[in-house]
């Protein structure tokens, strides 16, 4: 591997460097200690020292010098590394050989050697060497990943290095490497931490013995920051066993944020493809880098914190400041520009934040650049509104990016002049008309598209033309005159801000306007304001007769999610009078068919009635269905799904907050799980089930403005206020109800209208009366106490929790796969544990590194428990030969894919982890009997196929014979046979289960290849002898009762026309076949002298080939031994990924396959043995 020109004094290198080869410009040096056969105590204390010094000569014990005449600086120029063990390796940039580092030799004697001989200067041939060797690392980067890094040479020697020392499949991607520690107990591991795309990885060489640590991303089940005694700050890994942590970083923030990316990317890609929906770039796991991940990082926190659609990418991050005309200054902060908005958030939290669509958005100029206005731009909106933006870096690029998106915003929904305006453009509300119902951006109106105009408002008089309120606001009794007084205020004091901090969706948003929230929205002007804090808005305008023509598409179809809806319909909102008719229940069933139509990967879940009927009675139908996009899609991502991931993480996160805020709460309440089945419901319909809907309503308009943050602060601030009652409660129910009473009784004083419970209140008849909480104070005192948390701070928690999540659904499918599998079969839990992560582990391995394949469909948790995880015939062959006892050398690929066949009920060729145990608890713990029977099972259709890939098989070949008896040695008089044949038989019928189905008998080409799988098992058996002996009279037997049977069911013909004689010892292993005799004829070569149709009269049974093996002692004894699958799982757990990565290699390199299958036998079970020298064997974790 060439390397960046280094300056290297030599003088002081002397006792650690042993120069191998020179010449009059190079020197080939040796690290002392390595490759030295008296060394080895010298090379544990180099080794060691370099370990712990983190010297770059630990890894580039090799190196050749450039030396310049007269001088005692060199310049390393090429370097190799040597691993250790008892073989050498170099790590190079192309592979792991010895012979590439002295190419690196050679090529420089042949091309540069005699070139610096015209050199004059000696800095001339510095100059010209270094920029030769510079041009060669540059010709050889032409990876992507190392393009992409900061430092393209120091990151293409660690691929290197990481490439050797793990030896994965090719498909596995280095995303960063870090030097650092590994404790073990008391003592830290100096070594280098890997990251990869699928892997966390740990090597370290210390005074001779090596470590590699491996630990899948999907087994991690917790990641976090920790302190021990002797380190303030280390990172804990947690898995199913084992706890491991990992301290002495340079950066240790930076590295704790890319593993929990890395975690984050890989769960939610392999485990929960619900809610998987990123970038395309990062769903394909070898395009993953370090700036990849840190521009994802940066992505979600801008829609999030913005809470704009998924879809949008980000684009640029600048700092500038902004005019504020209310403070009549700039304002300092950071402008953020995606596909389609500008936004910009203040560096002052909640200070002033902004969010411009490029729709309201109608040009972008640059300004004269001044000494006081420094690098400035104008961004102009519909509304007659302008914002400036000064000391913006690299203005022109930005502006110019800017133009090229507006221009494709526009011409995506284009707009147009409306002349004849016929609103009230004297509304005290919203001059700008952005939320009316014609979609009109101030004095702009949206084009509709030709298809859809045709569906406008007017050509469906079914559609609600306003907010269901709007029609029974006053019906159940009058307002007091204080709540109407009340109301006018709020709405005189939001008109005051409107005016100055504007009234469109571009408007300021600052802590002005939070507190005029948390008082509570006026009734008439909520669901406008939900639209626009929300954005909903910009949906709606953009997608002009969008609902209508959803509704024609999904009216009248009738499928299991429109029952769902139509169950739920008369439970939503019972109480409120919009829904005691069929107006409103008729809009709220449009508009959930809609959406379920529009998005069918969320369809209808539980709670989305609830919460879309309050959007419907403060927002017009439309308006409705674009609030309830930007809850489920946006808002509150991964919620609505189903298993509810997003609700399940944010109650996690929820617990985390209790035992950080209130302590004393969650020390009293040991499990704060036991919280769940109320607080759940907190998340899912945002208060609204479970609290007067006139109070509810209020935190709806915190959760608009500010997110799910509103919800935590008052979840918290709800359980505060109970913390004494709550503390003093004997157990969980008693707490449960403590909550309820406390929250059905949280009242709105300032509601105009009548008051409406929660009909989920658990208290209806209070024996004593319960002090009344009122809604304003619990919100301001959840803000002040409780309202500190940033939007990253909230997103860090979600993304450390989903990890633990996921893992819990993980391990909950486990738990019930298992309790389904465990009363059928006498493998002992323990063990079937480790099958279970072995068989998913394979499933993982294969969405690792292999392409995604038409049979195998990726990990779907909304399938049953069973058949989360099925394999395919490939995934099952390889863990057929790693733990199966029955390993049968060459065959026991072709026996793996017969028992494959054999499983596929369905012949889905997939299987599951059920039928897998089943077989093998038959091979490890059966009877002789059923052992016997699924080795009968398995040489018959249809594990037995005409097109079986045993190309050696004697199914090729001409069939058997029996016109003379098989034996060995001495034969036993004829007489004797056929009487106790009959006797067995006749046993065996008697005791026969009549219930049972019959197999089909066996041919004799079947027949032959029994016999040879037999042969192959007892192959390297300490009584292989005997059991040869004893296979071939079995085999004689058992011929002899098909020739009897064919006798009498034919005129005997056949076996006229069959040839004579059959080679009845046992063969060494190197002899494909699987019978011979020493003294009698063989087989006949012409194959075509055996016509097919002789096969259909000779066979035998199960009941036959059982009563013969019966005769055998030493064929029962060997059926009957026990067999211990420990150890099996021991050597799989060490082997399954060296037999994967090994196979993968093959395919890559078929002539290497070929050649290698030659070598061995095409035995993959001795892996582990004849890779013993390029590979260590790996700690898998768990």
């Amino acid at each position: 591997m060439w390397l960046k020109p280094e300056e290297v004094l030599l003088k002081n290198a002397l006792k650690l460097w042993v120069t191998q080869k020179s010449s009059c410009y190079f020197i080939l040096q040796r690290r002392r200690g390595h490759g030295e056969a008296g060394g080895r105590l010298t090379g544990r204390l180099v080794g060691a020292l370099d370990a712990v010094l983190d010297s770059s000569a630990r890894v580039a014990p090799f190196r050749i010098l450039l030396q310049v005449p007269g001088s005692q600086v060199y310049s390393s120029i090429a370097c190799g590394e040597l691993l250790s063990g008892s073989d050498v390796y170099w790590a190079i940039a192309t592979g792991a050989t010895l012979e590439e580092i002295n190419q690196h030799w050679d090529w420089l004697e042949q091309n540069l050697l005699h070139t610096l001989s015209v050199f004059d200067n000696k800095d001339d041939i510095a100059s010209f060497v270094k920029g030769k060797v510079k041009a060669l690392i540059a010709e050889e980067t032409s990876s992507r990943l190392a393009e992409l890094e900061e430092e393209p040479e120091k990151f293409r020697e660690a691929l290197v290095k990481f490439e050797a020392r793990f030896n994965f499949p090719e498909a596995e991607k280095l995303v960063t490497y870090y030097s650092c520690c590994c404790w073990k107990g008391r003592v830290p591991r100096q070594g280098w931490l890997y990251l990869s795309t699928n892997h966390l990885c740990f090597y370290s060489f210390l005074l001779g013995k090596e470590l590699k640590l491996v630990v899948p991303w999907v087994d991690i089940q917790k990641l976090e920051r920790t302190s021990n005694v002797f380190l303030t700050d280390t990172i804990r890994i947690t898995t199913q066993n084992k706890e491991r942590d990992f301290s002495m970083f340079l950066n240790l923030h930076e590295v704790f944020k890319i593993m929990e990316q890395l975690a984050d990317v890989t769960l939610r890609r392999l485990l929960d493809n619900e809610g998987f929906d990123l970038d395309p770039d990062l769903q394909e796991p070898s395009q993953i880098t370090k700036r990849d991940l840190e521009a994802r990082a940066q992505n979600e926190f801008f829609r999030a914190f913005f809470r704009l659609p998924r879809r949008e990418k980000l684009h640029a991050v600048v700092d500038c400041s902004l005019w504020t005309p209310f403070s009549r200054c700039h304002t300092a902060g950071r402008m953020f520009t995606s596909d389609s908005y500008i936004c910009f958030a203040s560096k002052e939290d909640s200070c002033c934040n902004v969010i411009l669509p490029l729709q309201e958005v109608v040009s972008i100029e640059k300004m004269e650049d001044t000494s006081l206005l420094p690098n400035p731009i104008i961004v102009s909106i519909r509304s007659k509104m302008a914002f400036q933006f000064i000391e913006l870096k690299d203005r022109d690029s930005l502006v110019e990016g800017l133009l090229a998106r507006l221009k494709q915003v526009h011409a995506d929904h284009p707009v147009h002049y409306n002349t004849s305006r016929d609103e009230d453009m004297t509304s005290p509300v919203f001059h700008s008309t952005s939320m009316c119902s014609d979609h009109k951006f101030g004095d702009l109106e949206m084009v509709s598209s030709p298809n859809s105009g045709e569906s406008g408002t007017e050509k469906i008089p079914w559609l609600s033309p306003a907010a269901l309120i709007t029609g029974c606001r006053w019906s159940a009794s009058q307002s007091p005159d204080a709540s109407m007084s009340r109301e006018q205020i709020k709405i005189s004091l939001w008109n005051d801000h409107f005016v100055e901090y504007g009234r469109t969706v571009c408007m300021f948003r600052t802590e002005k306007i939070r507190k005029l929230v948390a008082m509570g929205i006026p009734e008439s002007l909520r669901g406008k304001l939900w639209l626009l804090f929300s954005d909903a808005v910009t949906e709606l305008a953009c997608h002009p007769g969008y609902y209508n023509n959803l509704v024609e598409a999904s009216m009248g179809k009738c499928c299991l999610v429109t029952e769902e809806i139509e169950r739920d319909l008369h439970r939503s909102l019972p109480e409120h009078p919009a829904f005691q008719n069929e107006t409103g229940i008729a809009a709220l069933r449009r508009v959930l068919t809609a959406y379920a139509h529009r998005n069918p990967k969320i369809g209808y879940c539980q709670s989305m009635n609830i919460l879309t009927s309050v959007l419907l009675l403060y927002a017009k139908e439309e308006e409705a269905f674009w609030l309830l996009v930007a809850v489920c899609e946006r808002m509150l991502p991964d919620y609505f799904s189903h298993r509810v991931i997003g609700a399940q993480v944010d109650q996690s996160v929820f617990e985390e907050l209790i035992k950080e805020r209130l302590p004393e709460l969650a020390e009293h309440m040991h499990d704060l799980s036991a919280l769940a089945p109320i607080s759940l419901s907190w998340f899912l319909t945002l208060f609204l089930s479970i609290m007067p809907l006139e109070s509810a309503v209020n935190v709806v308009d915190c959760f608009f403005y500010d997110g799910i943050k509103a919800i935590f602060q008052l979840g918290l601030a709800v359980l505060e206020a109970n913390a004494e009652d709550l503390c003093s409660s004997k157990d969980d129910g008693q707490a449960l109800m403590v909550l309820s009473r406390f929250l059905d009784h949280i009242k709105n004083e300032d509601s105009p209208g009548p008051p409406i419970g929660s009909h989920h209140a658990f208290f209806s008849d209070d024996q004593e009366p319960h002090p009344v909480t009122d809604i304003a104070d619990l919100i301001r005192d959840s803000y002040e106490k409780f309202g500190d948390r940033s939007v990253a701070q909230i997103e860090h928690l979600r993304c450390k929790h989903r990890v633990r999540v996921l893992q819990g659904h993980e391990d909950i499918t486990k738990q019930n796969v298992l309790r389904v599998v465990i009363p059928d079969v006498s493998i002992l839990p323990e063990d079937l544990e480790e099958l279970y992560d072995l068989f998913k582990r394979e499933h993982m391995m294969s969405c690792y590194w292999e392409r995604p394949r038409p049979v195998v469909p990726r990990h779907d948790p909304s399938r049953p428990y069973a058949e989360q995880y099925r394999i395919d015939a490939q995934q099952f062959a390889h863990l057929f030969q790693l733990v199966s006892p029955w390993t049968c050398g060459a065959h026991t690929q072709i026996l793996a894919q017969r028992t494959f066949r054999l499983l596929d009920d369905n012949v889905d060729h997939l299987i599951e982890f059920k039928a897998f145990v089943s077989c093998l608890d038959i091979m490890y713990n059966g009877e002789m009997n059923e052992k016997i029977k699924l080795l009968y099972r398995l040489h018959i259709p249809p594990a037995l196929t005409e097109n079986d890939q045993d190309s050696q098989s004697p199914l090729k070949n001409p069939l058997l014979s029996t016109s003379r008896p098989l034996v060995l040695g001495k034969s036993n008089g004829d007489a004797d046979y056929q009487k106790q044949l009959k006797q067995m038989i006749k046993d065996l019928a008697k005791e026969k289960d009549k219930t049972e189905k019959e197999l089909p008998k066996m041919s004799q080409r079947e027949f032959i290849q029994f016999c040879k799988t037999l042969y192959s098992m007892f192959h390297e058996d300490p009584e292989e002898n005997n059991l040869y002996q004893a296979i071939a009279t079995v085999t004689t037997l058992l011929l002899q009762i098909g020739e009897v049977g064919q006798l009498h069911s034919s005129s005997g013909s056949c076996s006229q026309e069959c040839g004579e004689g059959l080679q009845a010892s046992a063969l060494s292993p190197e002899q494909d076949s699987v019978f011979a005799e020493a003294d009698t004829a063989t087989i006949p070569q012409d194959s075509h002298a055996f016509p097919e149709e002789a096969e259909g009269d000779w066979t035998v049974s199960l009941e036959h080939i059982l009563a013969s093996l019966l005769t055998e002692q030493s064929l029962v004894n060997f059926f009957e031994k026990p067999l211990d699958i420990k150890s099996k799982l021991e050597n799989a757990k060490t082997n399954q990924y060296n037999l994967k990565t090994v196979e993968m290699s093959r395919q890559s390199q078929p002539e290497l396959k070929l050649r290698t299958a030659e070598q061995d036998g095409g035995s993959l079970s001795r892996v582990g043995h004849t890779k013993a020298q390029q590979t260590v064997s790996w700690v898998i974790s768990p």
